[in-house]
C-alpha cells in the first residue's frame, strides 16, 4: 500500500535565516550527527539524523530552485562540528565560500574528481579497518562528500573512464564503483553523501536506496514518482524561495530551508575553528 503525508504550506515562514531569533542558539546547540533542514507549517525543525536514519541526503530540484543553498547550509552545519568535506563541484563557482576553510578539498576537473572517489573508497577501506581494530570510528572525523550537479559528474566520469580505460579495467568506472561503495557502507564509517542531482542510471537502483532522506524542490511530477514511488500523491509544486518537501519514510514535511549566505556559512566554519584552537 502506498501513502501521503502532508500538510498544507500556508503556515510555514516566508523565510528562515540563521540571523532569525534563537536559530544560532538552536544550530549551536545540535550534536554533530544531527543537521538542521528547515522548518515545517506547524514551526517544528527538520533533521536528518546521520547516524540512525539517513547518512546520505538527496537535494533535487530545478535550476533555481535552491540546491546549492541546502548543500552550502548541511555542509556548513558539519564543518562547525569538526567534519571533513570533499566538495566536487565541475561549475567550480557553487561553493567558493568553503575555498580554503579547515577541513576542505575542493576538486573541480572531472580527472581530479576522479581520483578523489578512488582515494574515498581507500579511506572506506581504511577506516572500516580502524573499527575492525577498535569497534568504531568515533574517534575518527566525519567525512563528507558534497556533489553539486552530480547528474553531470556521473557522466562525464563515464566518459572519462572511457578514455583512459586499458585493455582488462574493468567497463565500469571505478570512481563511480566506489561511490556505489560509499553509499552502501558510509554510515559505519562516518562518511556521508550529500548529492544535488536526479540520480541518473549510472548509478543502480541499491545505491539510490541509501538515500533516505530527500529534499525535493521544483521538481516534476515524473521525477517525484521516480524518487519518491512509495507516496501515490505528489505534493503541489510551489515556486517560493526555499519552499521544499523533505520526504523521510512515509512522510513528506513541507518545509522552508535553513539559509545561509555564503558569508554566514564561512563564518560559522572558521569561528568555531578559532574558539576550538
Amino acid at each position: 500500500m502506498t501513502h501521503k503525508h502532508t500538510a498544507p504550506t500556508s503556515n510555514l515562514p516566508e523565510a528562515l535565516r540563521l540571523s532569525d531569533p534563537g536559530v544560532r542558539e538552536q544550530l549551536q546547540a545540535l550534536p554533530d550527527f544531527l543537521v538542521l533542514i528547515g522548518q515545517t507549517t506547524d514551526g517544528q525543525p527538520v533533521y536528518a539524523d546521520l547516524d540512525t536514519d539517513s547518512p546520505h541526503i538527496l537535494v533535487c530540484s530545478a535550476t533555481g530552485g535552491g540546491t546549492t543553498t541546502v548543500l552550502r547550509t548541511l555542509t556548513a552545519q558539519l564543518l562547525h562540528h569538526g567534519a571533513h568535506a570533499l566538495v566536487l563541484d565541475l561549475k567550480r563557482i557553487s561553493h567558493q565560500w568553503a575555498h580554503g576553510l579547515p577541513g576542505v578539498t575542493y576538486c573541480r576537473d572531472i580527472a581530479d574528481i576522479h581520483d578523489a572517489l578512488i582515494g574515498l573508497r581507500a579511506e572506506l577501506v581504511r577506516r572500516v579497518d580502524h573499527i575492525d581494530q577498535h569497534g568504531d570510528a568515533d574517534d575518527l572525523p566525519r567525512l563528507t562528500v558534497v556533489f553539486e550537479g552530480a547528474d553531470a559528474i556521473l557522466s562525464k566520469l563515464a566518459r572519462h573512464w572511457g578514455t583512459v580505460r586499458e585493455t582488462g579495467d574493468p567497463k565500469t568506472s571505478p570512481a563511480i564503483a566506489a561511490l556505489e561503495e560509499l553509499l552502501f557502507a558510509g554510515r559505519q564509517a562516518r562518511m556521508h553523501v550529500l548529492l544535488a542531482g536526479h540520480l541518473n542510471r549510472l548509478l543502480g537502483l541499491e545505491a539510490r536506496e541509501n538515500f533516505s532522506t530527500l529534499v525535493l524542490g521544483r521538481v516534476t511530477t515524473g521525477t517525484w514518482k521516480r524518487l519518491v514511488p512509495h507516496l501515490d500523491t505528489v505534493p503541489e509544486g510551489n515556486t517560493h524561495p526555499g519552499r521544499v518537501h523533505v520526504v523521510q519514510g512515509l512522510t513528506a514535511h513541507p518545509t522552508q530551508v535553513l539559509l545561509m549566505s555564503d558569508a554566514e556559512a564561512a563564518a560559522w566554519v572558521t569561528t568555531t575553528a578559532v574558539e576550538e584552537n
